[in-house]
């Protein structure tokens, strides 16, 4: 029964793929990267046939097996024919090659185990070694699909799609066949037999993929490289554990024990002392990519682990300076990195040290030739070269030269400016710049650079705007002090008039006692200290305040106050003070001599206003919209024209807002509004229940 099962799965396989071969004939011409295909379906239809009626043992079933195998594997290496015309990696080859030789053996095995028919522990050896290899074929090849259709453009991916899976699931098949084989010492009759119906229901995928008419583009990634090798290098263990099991089971005895042991110990050993070191593991990675691959870098994989290193954000992350010397370190492979600053005068000066041990000197006379050779050249240094003296005239630094030192500098180029420059200690496992090294670390450069030259800009940017609010305070002060100043003078010239009156000594006295206050409060607005956050608002009464001004300012010009003595608001005190302050001077200034200035304050319905109104000379309507709150704009001859602006800009901090209203030749009213809040004197809910 499991004969007949065979017979007619292989006969409907052998059917199905030679009517599939004749049909892509017609493509042999107009198509030759069709031919591959044409041939395996071809090779496919033999084997089946064969398996139909020879059995699946048969010398020559195991021929057109191995047959089978590498025509399939043909196939999938002619799709990678236009990634490997492109410089891509070299190791795909490799694995390529590896699944080849493999089939070789498979072959030499198929024609010599009917030889051995019957003769016990050497057929049955033979056989167990056959197993392994069809086992090991089915998995590496399952490692090669899986890589071809994982780096696929995604343009062509969509077309490759059915041919995968029916490949997948015939070597996919094998494996498990193969497997169950080894492991139960059986000759599996059944799944053989099923072997040819599995093979058949692949046979409509490759009908369905080939009416695609489509170009197949590949791109072999340096993961996918890696990835294959370990898998084969996973496969070579388990066949060599395998065959050496074997074999000492024919041996027989305690030595199959033994040598398992042995074996197990031995890699553990050589895992145990390889795996840890950091310079056998830089070793492995110089050897593949010098011998695997055409270019050292896998460029994309280097971009983003820089741009991922000098990104980082977060309390925890290291200084600019360190992440650009890690940077360039870890593309380079360099356990260490120093890295330089340099000014106009092309003076250094160390600004990380990323594991750098190495002495530094910063006094050597050649260090300013150099990094000038460097900024005009922009010359990536090749340190043991210029210990050879290969360099020519080039000023290098000694301390820079000495043996054991640094490996590479690269300048790091803003423009046509050296803004910096990076030592790079020599990698674990030594060797020389090349011209790959000398692209990359200028590319390198050039990015860090910007990184660079843009922290130091905001650095710079950052210091302006600190003397920028400085010299914004100050020149408010300025302000405040020539009214000061004002008011000491006309205490000066009272005093020659009135020094015997006993009532103006007392005054003058308190004059100057406020004054002397004042400037101290002046000079404290200067620290820096002060500029960093403004007392917070609270419930003030507006009496006490305006009362007081309009005091220390009626000593100087006639000023009267008429106000709610319960009316309060949400403000700052010290801010509200020089605030209304502020307009009381400018309405004083453009009053005529004893021509009144009335200071009122009230409510006008959640808000609590502060008027200040003059009789003097006004303004126009285009002088208050386009100039009154404009800094440095005033109509008076000695004045700094910040005063309003102050004000407005001190009541706003408070979320208050100032109302103008002027005529010229007639005078000017300013109203404050603020948010009105409750006092301990007048609660608000008391203010407008009355």
């Amino acid at each position: 029964m499991i004969g007949l099962i065979g017979l007619w799965s292989h006969s409907i396989a052998a059917i199905f793929f030679g009517a599939l071969a004749v049909w892509q004939l017609r493509h042999w011409n107009t198509d030759p990267d069709n031919r591959p295909l044409v041939a395996a379906f071809a090779v496919m239809s033999v084997w089946a046939i064969f398996v139909a009626l020879l059995g699946p043992r048969e010398l020559m079933s195991g021929l057109a097996e191995s047959a089978r195998n590498f025509a399939f594997l043909a196939f999938m290496y002619g799709m990678l024919k236009g990634a490997f015309q492109d410089g891509r990696q070299r190791s795909v080859k490799l694995v390529y090659a590896v699944v080849g030789g493999v089939i070789g053996l498979q072959i030499v095995i198929a024609g010599v185990l009917p030889q051995f028919e019957g003769e016990g522990i050497v057929y049955d050896a033979l056989t167990a070694t056959a197993n392994v290899l069809g086992l090991t074929i089915a998995a590496g090849s399952l490692v090669l699909v899986h890589n071809l259709y994982g780096q696929a453009a995604p343009e062509s991916r969509w077309a490759i799609r059915l041919p995968m899976i029916a490949l997948a699931c015939m070597w996919g098949y094998d494996l498990h066949l193969y497997t169950v084989a080894y492991l139960t010492r059986d000759a599996v009759p059944d799944l053989f037999a099923m072997r040819g119906a599995i093979v058949a229901m692949a046979a409509p995928l490759f009908i369905l993929a080939s009416r695609r008419s489509v170009s197949w583009k590949m791109q072999i990634s340096r993961a996918a490289t890696f990835q294959s090798l370990s898998v084969m290098a996973i496969l070579v263990y388990l066949i060599l554990m395998m065959s050496a099991t074997q074999a000492m089971e024919v041996v027989g005895g305690q030595w199959v024990r033994l040598g398992q042991i042995g074996f197990v110990f031995a890699m553990t050993v050589a895992a145990a002392v390889v795996l840890p070191s950091g310079k056998a593991r830089a070793w492995l990675g110089v050897m593949l990519a010098k011998h695997l691959f055409e270019h050292r870098y896998d460029y994309r994989e280097e971009w983003l682990g820089f741009t991922r290193t000098i990104a980082q954000r977060g309390e925890d992350s290291a200084p600019l300076a360190d992440r650009i010397a890690k940077a360039v370190a870890d593309i380079a492979g360099s356990p260490a990195a120093l890295l330089l600053t340099i000014d106009d005068q092309h003076r250094a000066a160390p600004a990380a040290y990323w594991n750098w041990s190495h002495p530094v000197g910063m006094d050597d006379p050649a260090a300013q030739p150099f990094f000038r050779f460097v900024e005009r050249t922009a010359h990536v240094v090749d340190f043991d070269q210029a210990r050879s003296g290969r360099l020519g005239e080039i000023p290098v630094p000694g301390w820079m030269a000495a043996e054991g030192g640094a490996w590479a500098g690269i300048p790091l180029l803003h423009g046509e400016k050296l803004v910096g420059f990076v030592l790079l200690a020599h990698p674990l496992v030594r060797r020389p710049l090349d011209w790959e090294d000398f692209d990359l670390f200028r590319s390198v450069g050039t990015q860090a650079a910007s990184y660079l030259a843009e922290a130091l800009s905001q650095e710079a940017l950052a210091n302006v705007q600190r003397f920028d609010e400085f010299n914004r305070r100050f020149a408010f002060i300025m302000h405040d002090i020539k009214n000061l100043v004002s008011q000491l003078s006309l205490v000066t010239r009272n005093a020659e008039r009135h020094a015997h009156n006993p009532e103006f000594r007392a005054d003058m006295i308190a004059t100057l006692q406020s004054s002397v206050k004042k400037m101290n409060d002046l000079l404290a607005r200067l620290s820096p200290a002060q500029s960093a956050e403004a007392e917070p608002l609270r419930p003030t009464p507006l009496d006490p305040i305006l009362v007081g001004i309009a005091a220390a300012k009626n000593r100087i010009h006639p000023v009267a106050y008429d106000g709610d003595p319960d009316l309060g608001a949400l403000a700052d005190p010290a801010r509200l003070d020089q605030a209304v302050a502020h307009l009381v001077q400018n309405a004083i200034d453009a009053s005529g001599d004893g021509a009144p200035v009335r200071i009122s304050g009230f409510r006008r319905g959640f808000e609590a206003a502060i008027e200040v109104a003059d009789e003097g000379v006004g303004m126009s309507a285009d002088f208050i919209r386009t100039r009154l709150f404009q800094p440095f704009a005033s109509t008076k001859e000695t004045g700094f024209g910040i005063g309003a602006f102050e004000a407005r800009s001190l009541i706003a901090s408070m979320g208050g807002r100032l109302e103008v209203d002027s005529r010229e030749g007639q005078g000017s009213r300013f109203t404050i509004f603020l948010p009105a809040a409750a006092t301990a004197s007048a609660p608000i809910y008391e203010r407008m229940r009355a």
